[in-house]
């Protein structure tokens, strides 16, 4: 009997087609039947990235039914080291203790290593500072992460260095028992000085790299926000407290409404017509903004070991905070 093949062998682009004693299997089982050697959690990591199709059209859905005679192409990224190496890359620390650490994320550092960023990310960084001991927190590819920030955008994380912080933290952010605020500038002026923003989130079906308001296969999603401060018609300040933690969710939610984050390289397609209303040259200084104008302001959790309620805060960025202060000048 041949040995299974290894799975981080396995990359490419691989299509299989379901037979009628297929029908209505979960997809992420059917799949790692298909894939043999591969698990069946990476297979649900591969589905939840946009990286399987039924008949060309993306599924985000682990749990969606197999349909006899569908054909499915499974897109399998090239595999990256599985141990992170550290690297010494400064980080401004706010809190640390022995089972966790917090931290406020410059904009442009990547979370964790994936193709694309191999290194030079904050899991390196972590390694680095924290030792050996970290590694295989969690797992062996992402330790320590229990959430993540786009690389674009700034503000405080915590990570942790224990398996018990793990556990613990991420249980907690399951349970939304998360405290998470976030500023936003946003084009245009929304009408309602307060409000929450609800709609499923997943893969657009039109480009698996964003993700979009659906009304099927998407994973509900709930973003309350608050007007801070006005400017003018042509943008707006506003502090975002995320209900559920859903990939790019406040980016998406505020686009489906009309007022997408300034900067934004993904969700921002066209000039906005909000920009005819800000005059030169802070028209051009947030047209021309390099990344989506979001910050993670602060973070609230009770610590898995002492219960004690936490709460961490961080200012703007000096990007961000220039940016603001054009608009008031």
């Amino acid at each position: 009997m041949l040995p299974a093949p290894d799975p981080d062998l396995l990359y490419g682009t691989m299509i299989f087609c379901a037979t009628p004693a297929d029908q209505g299997e979960r997809l992420d089982r059917f799949l790692a039947g298909q894939l043999a050697g591969m698990s069946r959690s990476r297979v649900k990591i591969l589905i939840e990235d946009g990286m399987v199709f039924c008949n060309d059209a993306p599924i985000a859905a682990p749990s969606a039914a197999v349909r006899a005679g569908a054909a499915y192409r499974v897109e399998i990224p090239p595999p990256v080291p599985a141990t992170p190496q550290g690297q010494p890359i400064p980080f401004p620390i706010l809190y640390e203790d022995a089972d966790l650490i917090v931290l406020d994320k410059p904009a442009g550092l990547v979370v964790h290593p994936a193709p694309g960023n191999l290194d030079g990310t904050l899991v390196n960084a972590l390694i680095a500072h924290c030792g050996d001991s970290l590694l295989g927190i969690g797992g062996e590819r992402r330790p320590g992460i229990v959430h993540r920030l786009d690389k674009d955008t700034s503000g405080v994380m915590v990570a942790a260095k224990t398996e018990f912080a793990h556990h613990a933290l991420s249980a907690a952010f399951a349970a939304r028992d998360i405290e998470r605020h976030y500023l936003a500038l946003c084009w245009g002026a929304p009408q309602a000085a307060e409000g929450s923003i609800e709609g499923a989130i997943g893969r657009d079906p039109r480009d698996r790299k964003r993700m979009a308001v659906v009304t099927h296969g998407g994973r509900v999603a709930l973003t309350h926000y608050r007007v801070e401060r006005r400017f003018g018609l042509g943008a707006t300040l506003i502090a975002c407290r995320l209900a559920t933690g859903r990939t790019h969710q406040i980016r998406v939610h505020l686009a489906q409404i009309g007022h997408p984050l300034v900067g934004d390289p993904v969700y921002l397609r066209h000039r906005p017509g909000a920009a005819s209303h800000i005059a030169e040259p802070v028209r051009s200084l947030l047209l021309d903004f390099p990344r989506q104008a979001l910050h993670a302001a602060s973070l609230g959790f009770v610590h898995p070991r002492t219960g004690k309620a936490l709460k961490f805060e961080t200012g703007l960025p000096l990007d961000f905070a220039e940016l603001i202060a054009s608009l008031t000048d």
